[in-house]
């Protein structure tokens, strides 16, 4: 950003996933955004993980679909276990699309093929501008940024969060955020490792000590994320050693190298509405839940790609209908979503004898009902928001 702009008709703020899926896909249709985000680099974390197939979908339209499947890998199983039993087994590979897998990579992969593309698209994003204030109007929203040590204002007909969980354009603009904490603490690690299971296969460990969640990784890494009472000050090679160890499968496991790990809180929460006035709400700004089943950066693409041709009609036709179909549907699914994503954590932290036999029982039931897996298969993968 050269010079400090006055105005603009529409201004995105946030530029993880969300954010730059939104900017790709206005592009797409020769709008030119101006987007803001308050970090001088993309962050080189990777919370999220998995690129599910509606997602994929819906990306191929951006250009990059291609990319992501040359550099991602192709996972078809997620099974949950209790040590080596399965208990339940999910199967994406008959699904009904061109995309009958998850895909697993990085955050921080994402973001950068994203990126690649928005400047291949003509667009860019404005790092080290933090919005700090906002003032709605009846033509627009009227923002209040800080670079450095400089602060002004911008008009823009449209605001976008795409700001995550704390947004505060979501805060600024009123909108409340209705739901409630986890009690447990989620911890989080990308290692290298030797695994007795195959890399074709997530697996979702139900354990009297609380849920773990392995998932295989480019380069013959995995993820592991698992809930646990509090988290140590040294989140330690030898202590996600412990975690496999307890609550994984019988054989072979050792972590070889830890690349980054990281404690987190999570919320289920859904704003109250993901549109007010002239401001749109995306991603975490407007849904946060718990990592079960990987929701949630998928959620966020697919919002921002579906605001798309809406946010276009309104800004070159002045036709705001299509705003507030986009806004119902999609914030019938993150309620849908959250609710889904809170039940699979509330199973898993069952802790007392009796309430896992039964789950258990009642997990092997569906087993061996080869159309509830099904079911289950076509939530897990999205393909239910089309």
């Amino acid at each position: 950003m050269g010079s400090r702009p006055a105005e603009a008709e529409i201004l995105i703020v946030g530029a993880g996933p969300t954010g730059l899926a939104l900017a790709c896909a206005l592009r797409n249709l020769g709008l030119k955004p101006l987007h803001f985000d308050k970090h001088e680099e993309g962050l080189n974390t990777s919370r999220a993980a998995v690129i599910h197939p509606r997602t994929m979908e819906v990306l191929e339209n951006l250009g990059v679909a291609p990319t992501l499947l040359r550099e991602g890998l192709r996972m078809e199983q997620f099974r949950l276990r209790e040590g080596r039993k399965v208990l339940l087994q999910i199967d994406f590979s008959e699904l009904p699309t061109a995309y009958p897998f998850a895909l697993m990579i990085p955050q921080q992969d994402t973001e950068r093929i994203l990126m690649e593309r928005l400047k291949e698209l003509g667009g860019e994003v404005a790092r080290g501008v933090e919005v700090i204030d906002l003032k709605m109007k009846s033509e627009g929203v009227e923002v209040l940024v800080r670079r450095g040590r400089e602060e002004y204002w911008i008009h823009t007909r449209w605001l976008v969060g795409c700001d995550g969980g704390r947004s505060l354009v979501r805060q600024k603009a009123g909108i409340t955020f209705e739901g409630e904490a986890y009690e447990q603490t989620f911890v989080l690690a990308d290692v290298k490792m030797e695994w007795p299971i195959g890399r074709d296969e997530a697996s979702l460990f139900l354990s009297s000590d609380g849920m773990m969640v392995v998932a295989p990784l480019p380069g013959n890494h995995f993820r592991i994320v698992a809930t646990i009472t509090q988290a140590p000050q040294d989140l330690s090679v030898p202590f996600f050693q412990s975690l496999v160890e307890t609550r994984g499968p019988s054989g072979s496991k050792r972590i070889m190298e830890m690349f980054w790990a990281s404690p987190f809180h999570l919320q289920h929460r859904v704003a109250s509405s993901n549109f007010l006035g002239r401001v749109l709400l995306c991603g975490d700004a407007a849904h946060v839940h718990s990592p079960a089943g990987g929701q949630g950066m998928n959620m966020g693409i697919q919002d921002a790609v579906s605001l798309a041709e809406p946010l276009g009609k309104a800004v070159e036709a002045g036709e705001v209908s299509g705003l507030g179909q986009w806004s119902k549907t999609r914030h019938r699914i993150a309620k849908k979503v959250v609710t889904m994503t809170h039940r699979m954590t509330l199973v898993a932290a069952l802790s007392k004898p009796w309430q896992r036999i039964v789950r258990n029982m009642v997990l092997g039931v569906i087993s061996g009902m080869p159309g509830l897996s099904q079911k289950f298969a076509r939530k897990l993968s999205e393909l239910d928001h089309r």
